[in-house]
């Protein structure tokens, strides 16, 4: 055979393996769920994250009536009878894609049959009972499938959990889901008595984020001999989430005691790293005020990209509850954790910054590992701001919408916090999250509640953490208090090539004023541009636990 022929073959040969490699599976998916590194690189399958929700479709542009509009809930696409079952449509997407996150919730309406029609199929791939299919076992365990607040009291009779599903459910053509439910079938005519508009009697509560691929992806479907295969992999996902077992290849300790006004610089001068562990332990005669008062800032190669509270960035807030997510954690002897992956080429530079009145003694370990720098590599930042004594009223009365960040650039949204006292016994969270990416005029995340894009529902008090969610404190919720909710993302992350606007509603049931923090992390190209700039006046203003310090705050 001719050389040039033989190298051809095996020019061929090659190709024709990295396009078998290249498909998307739930292995694919599994695997790069729990490869933190893999959200520092832009997706090499281009994909769109969109939501589905039960939203109330009143709100259609944010300069028309409705934009603000509540009662969020069995708001369906349609509904289809098959077989004399009317099954309500929730979801419906044409393929390439792959379901990536689930929250569901009800009020007496929560013993129907969901239905998971993949590739245009007349026979549903996936059934069962939410409480079985999206935290029970039918398709996987905890953490992949669990209600955050399990064993939490349900309040009132006929509320049931809530639901999270993070399994990935793959369709190579189309997807569609299905509920079935007696009580929906009546709607507003529950047992016989008349139930004005609005009520929650029954209704069902949802939201559904999938990725769009783009059209010549190849993906391979959900099939339930693939997910029996997979069930060792599946075993090990959910054990690397819950683990937070990172290995460094190398470790620098740092120490100082910082007094008002200086700072702890660390200097990481390797190339070709990323921090991959940051842990730290402070100490302070006030230790909540030090975690809003003690600043963290970074830079990457020259690039300021992290600037927010030590509390902010594990995700404490300022309370000192211990919490544990795949991305941060506060174990009960106080020690704080960092597990997101920032990688830089020549240099890195970790400054802690005392703004506070009290001495801060702070200790820790900044973990490296070896980092493979690609075109797709990015930095990663982290931005903070608070809404002060906000009203939550505007001068018409009305609910509005609270800025996350404005982003200009190309990157990848990867979770954000809240963290706000609640100078009321009211509710706070009715407010959705609006997430508009790309100058798109309708955002492709528009949810349902607060509480439901941070993974729980009916405002409940109790503390839970999940590897993507964590409520360390919720006692704003019910009461006048503290609440820090937050979501990190990983197959959910929102990829965005020009810009991003992540937004959430200020929909509290009082008209009072208010404290409202609001936090972001993201990965990011050099030369973007973003609205949050730093606040030092912010940090240095008391932080607030009680009503009484409330009124007093900042003096």
């Amino acid at each position: 055979m001719p050389v040039k022929i033989f190298g051809f073959i095996i020019i061929i040969s090659l190709a024709i393996c990295r396009c078998g490699s290249d498909k998307v599976t739930m292995k694919s998916l599994l695997e790069e769920m729990t490869t933190r590194e893999n959200l520092s690189y832009f997706p090499e399958h281009k994909y769109k994250l969109i939501q589905f929700s039960s939203h109330n479709p009143k709100s259609v542009a944010p300069e028309k009536e409705g934009w603000f509009a509540n009662q969020d809930m069995s708001h369906f696409i349609r509904v289809e009878v098959n077989s004399s079952r009317r099954e309500f449509v929730i979801f419906d997407a044409d393929g390439p894609g792959a379901i990536v996150r689930w929250w569901m919730t009800f009020y007496k309406a929560q013993n129907g049959i969901l239905r998971i029609y993949i590739d245009n199929d007349t026979t549903p791939v996936i059934k069962g009972t939410p409480d079985n299919l999206l935290s029970g076992t039918l398709l996987a365990g905890p953490p992949l499938a669990v209600s955050v607040q399990a064993g939490a009291p349900l309040g009132e009779e006929g509320r049931d959990y809530d639901h999270n599903l993070y399994m990935p459910v793959p369709f190579n053509h189309h997807c569609k889901i299905t509920y079935e439910c007696d009580s929906l079938v009546l709607l507003h005519n529950y047992e016989g008595i008349s139930v004005p508009e609005g009520f929650y009697w029954p209704d069902v509560f949802y939201n559904i984020d999938y990725r769009a691929y783009d059209k010549n992806t190849s993906v391979e479907s959900f099939t339930w001999k693939v997910l029996n295969e997979l069930k060792s992999l599946m075993q090990k996902t959910s054990q690397d989430l819950t683990g937070n077992n990172v290995t460094s290849s190398r470790k620098i300790d740092f120490g100082k005691d910082i007094l008002p006004g200086d700072s702890l610089i660390v200097e990481l001068p390797y190339k070709m790293k990323a921090v991959n562990r940051l842990s730290v332990v402070m100490k302070s005669h006030n230790l909540p005020q030090a975690l809003r008062s003690t600043v963290m800032k970074a830079s990457f190669d020259g690039q300021q990209t992290l600037w927010l509270p030590v509390g902010e960035f594990f995700g404490l807030g300022y309370s000192l509850n211990k919490h544990k997510t795949w991305m941060n954690q506060r174990t009960e002897d106080g020690k704080m954790e960092s597990f997101w992956i920032m990688p830089f080429r020549e240099k890195s530079t970790i400054t802690f910054i005392n703004y506070g009145k009290d001495t801060v003694h702070l200790i820790g370990i900044a973990g490296l590992s070896d980092y493979i720098w690609k075109t797709g590599s990015m930095y990663f930042g982290a931005s903070w701001h608070e809404y002060y004594r906000i009203r939550t009223r505007d001068e018409k009365g009305s609910p509005f919408d609270l800025n996350f960040i404005d982003l200009t650039g190309k990157g990848v949204y990867v979770g954000d916090q809240v963290t706000l006292f609640n100078n009321s016994f009211e509710w706070w969270g009715e407010g959705h999250e609006k997430i508009f990416v790309d100058g798109e005029t309708f955002p492709s995340s528009f949810g349902t509640g607060s509480e439901d894009y941070y993974g729980y529902s009916f405002g409940r008090e109790e503390a839970f953490s999940h590897p993507f969610l964590s409520q360390p404190v919720g006692t704003g919720n019910m009461s006048w208090g503290p609440t820090v909710n937050m979501r990190h993302r990983s197959l959910d992350a929102i990829p965005f090539n020009t810009s991003i606007s992540s937004n959430i509603e200020l929909w509290h049931w009082a008209a009072i004023n208010m404290n409202y923090a609001l936090t972001t992390y993201y990965y990011i190209f050099p030369t973007f541009k973003r609205n949050i700039v730093p606040d030092i006046e912010s940090v240095k203003r008391k932080v607030v636990f009680t009503k009484n310090d409330f009124n007093t705050d900042g003096k």
